[in-house]
């Protein structure tokens, strides 16, 4: 297919997470997870028309005719063919029906484990984040977690998260950023998978705070191809993407 070489970080980005959503897959969201809808959309709209999308507001399948600015828009229960609850999706995902849930975080380290409760300690918080909403055993039951850091730096990317709100010890986790696709956790720690065009080696080091290995061939992420760039750009019309990756 012919690559579409004007496409932006944000829908490279989003190219990368539509391809980790197999045709025929069960895929979920949370809240605050509008890239990750649009990806699930576009993945829809291109290479798996037969994904079942369990979302958050609590609907099975609903249409995705464009991306909305909240992931609990109202909007996004039209065309649903089910009402599904919190507690159906835990349900499904405990018994290994889930395949792919996309995770956000303030902090991941090299060991895979991510933050997203507080600065500090659980005793003493400086500051609290969004909070689990029930991460912390959906990612170890779901197929496919990945995890998405779509503004990386050294404040995300840290030496060893300071509350662990996941961890998945028994497997490796792919995570996806604005600058490169990374593997950590498992017995190897952190590796770098392949960095996005815009990004160098150097540069991406310089906006980690743990160390990576780089293999010889480091591979450069392939750019979407023309039919994904029009797909993102149909279903995100507002252009809400550009927003959410990157500085």
């Amino acid at each position: 297919m012919a690559m579409t070489m004007d496409a932006t970080p944000a829908e490279t980005v989003v190219s990368l997470l539509a391809r980790e959503i197999e045709d025929g897959a069960v895929v979920a969201t949370g809240v605050a997870s509008p890239l990750v809808i649009l990806a699930i959309a576009v993945a829809r709209a291109t290479h798996a028309p037969g994904l079942t999308y369990l979302a958050c507001v609590g609907s099975l399948d609903p249409e995705l005719p464009e991306l909305y600015p909240s992931s609990e828009d109202l909007r996004y229960l039209n065309g649903r063919s089910a009402e599904v609850s919190i507690a159906d999706l835990f349900d499904h995902a405990r018994r290994g029906r889930v395949d792919t849930v996309f995770f956000g975080a303030v902090e991941v380290d090299p060991a895979g484990r991510t933050n997203m409760t507080a600065s500090g300690s659980l005793e003493k918080p400086r500051a609290k984040f969004p909070g689990v909403a029930g991460a912390a055993t959906l990612r170890q039951w779901v197929k496919n977690p990945v995890l998405l850091v779509p503004r990386q730096s050294r404040r995300n990317l840290v030496p060893r998260v300071q509350v662990a709100t996941t961890r998945d010890p028994s497997r490796p986790v792919r995570l996806i950023s604005d600058l490169g696709t990374f593997e950590v956790g498992g017995p190897h720690g952190a590796r770098l998978l392949s960095r996005h065009p815009w990004a160098s080696v150097d540069g991406i080091a310089e906006r980690t705070g743990f160390e990576f290995a780089v293999p010889d061939a480091l591979p450069v992420t392939s750019l979407p191809d023309a039919r994904t760039v029009t797909a993102i750009r149909a279903l995100d019309p507002r252009n809400l993407r550009d927003a959410l990756v990157g500085s």
